[in-house]
Order: structure tokens, then sequence, then C-alpha cells
């Protein structure tokens, strides 16, 4: 616990934590768009874990790598809104992902890029593009974490805010490192 750097250093951290917290106390349609490689699985798979932790089920959405490919695309974003997901979040992409982001946005689909792939100078629109490897995040010890480290970091954000809120007043408040197996698998496959 004392080794890890606050989450908050993370540019746009703070911003998914307030969507995402917003999202959990309204009971939206919440959707995991995740890579097909072991690192998007993991971080889908963690984000499913800890919503489950919290009583809450969300979708978790894995393209076909040959006839959807790599990355968010339009079409299944907007099939994720026309079943009445409110916001999504793309793990392991998305970072460069202009045109469907774009999409999202006319489509009121709210949408959190958590990534750690190099970006390019301009980002594409989102609520919030956390990733160590943004050209503008300047020194960030999570420069090195696969994606599933920059989720775990999003989740160690999430639940701190949570719990500052009272959110586990009535409900469990999940043990994250249970959830270091999938940190753990996703860091050494990718």
């Amino acid at each position: 616990r004392n080794s890890l750097p606050d989450p908050s250093h993370l540019k746009d951290m703070d911003k998914a934590v307030t969507r995402l917290i917003k999202a959990i106390t309204s009971k939206e349609k919440i959707a995991v768009f995740g890579d097909y490689d072991v690192d998007g699985a993991t971080s889908s798979a963690l984000f499913k874990r800890y919503f489950q932790a919290l009583g809450l089920d969300i979708t978790i959405y894995i393209p076909d790598r040959i006839t959807e490919g790599y990355g968010p695309n339009i079409k299944a974003l907007e099939y994720l809104k026309s079943k009445g997901n409110t916001l999504v979040i793309t793990v392991d992409c998305g970072t460069t992902s202009f045109e469907p982001l774009a999409r999202a946005q006319e489509i009121a689909l709210d949408m959190i890029v958590i990534d750690h792939h190099i970006a390019e100078p301009n980002l594409p629109e989102a609520i919030a593009i956390v990733n160590p490897n943004r050209l503008d995040q300047h020194n960030s010890p999570c420069q090195d974490c696969a994606a599933v480290g920059v989720v775990f970091m999003t989740l160690v954000s999430l639940q701190k805010a949570l719990r500052a809120q009272g959110h586990f007043a009535d409900i469990k408040e999940p043990n994250l490192l249970h959830f270091l197996d999938l940190v753990a698998t996703g860091t050494v496959c990718d």
C-alpha cells in the first residue's frame, strides 16, 4: 500500500473517478470495451470483479480481432448505446480512437479511456483519458505499467473516493489485494 504512487497524479484520473461515482450512484448501465489480448482481458475482468463486489453488473465487450480489429469501433459503440449503456470504459485501447470517440459523443455515450499506449499530440474527445504515456503526462512512475496496472490504480482512486463519500456504510468494502492475480497476469503477459 505504501509503495503505490498517488493515483491522482495521472491526468484525468479525478475526472474519471467523478464520472464513475456518478454512474455507480445513479445505477447507470456501464460497459467495458476491452482489447482482445491478455492485458485487455484482465483489465476487463478486473473491472467486472470490482463492480460485482459492489453488487453491480457491468457489460464486457471484447471485439472480434478479425472482423472488428483493434480498439473501439463505431458499430460496437452504437450497439452498446442501443443496449442502454450510458458510459463505456475502454481498457488497453482508445487513446488514438478519434472517429469512434467522436461518434460516441454524437450519440451521448460518455467515454472513459484507460490505456497505456503511447499517445499522439492530440487526444480524442472523452470524459477522461487516463494514460501514463500521454505526451502531456510528465514523469509518471506508471509509465511502464500495462493497462491492467492503470486500471488497478483507477480502482484504488475510485475506492478511496467511494470510502470518503460513505459508500461502504451498507456494503462490504472490496479488498483490492484480492484482485492482484489479474494485475500480475496482465502485466506479465503484456
